[in-house]
């Protein structure tokens, strides 16, 4: 059995040598016994030492490969949170809306709202939301204002709708009690 002890070269200057003489005994020790005896066989078990240096790889090489997943997971995570958090109040306000469009009477789908039918489009939206939604979503959107605001930019508005003759009125009307 041979047993790895570090020597430096500079400590001993004969060490490359003696190094080079120990693999050429190693090397030869094999051939001279089979010189000796031509009948006898040398048996060497290289799948013992194969499933040892696969064992040994894979020790270092698995640990490696799950460090590097992980780190790839991590730095993946949150854009793919916003971007999934962003497709979810896209979602929400565009389900909303349609829901609120068809809730209005004087509102259909595909057609330019007016000002009062828009503002009760909008209120009934922001109403469905704050209703059916998950509370982190509605803080996702921007709270009541937020998905107010984001309802109003979606809907098909006449042009003299504004935030304030359209919207305002809208999150005023979202904001005040229902009656039970």
């Amino acid at each position: 059995m041979f047993r790895y002890v570090p020597v430096t070269v500079r400590a001993c200057p004969f060490a490359a040598a003696s190094l080079a003489l120990a693999l050429a005994l190693a090397l030869a020790a094999p051939s001279a016994a089979s010189a000796a005896s031509p009948t006898a066989a040398v048996t060497v078990p290289w799948g013992d030492a194969l499933a040892a240096a696969i064992q040994g790889i894979g020790s270092v090489v698995v640990p490696l490969a799950v460090t590097a997943l992980m780190a790839a997971l991590a730095r993946i995570a949150g854009p793919l949170r916003v971007l999934i958090t962003a497709s979810l109040v896209e979602h929400l306000v565009r389900n909303a809306g349609a829901y609120a469009v068809n809730a209005v009477a004087g509102a259909a789908q595909g057609r330019t709202l007016t000002v009062p039918v828009g503002s009760l489009v909008i209120a009934g939206a922001v109403q469905r939301g704050l209703d059916a939604a998950p509370g982190w979503l509605i803080q996702a959107a921007g709270g009541v204002d937020g998905l107010g605001e984001k309802v109003f930019r979606s809907l098909p508005l006449a042009e003299e709708a504004t935030v304030a003759n359209t919207l305002v009125p809208a999150l005023r009307a979202a904001r005040m009690p229902r009656p039970a």
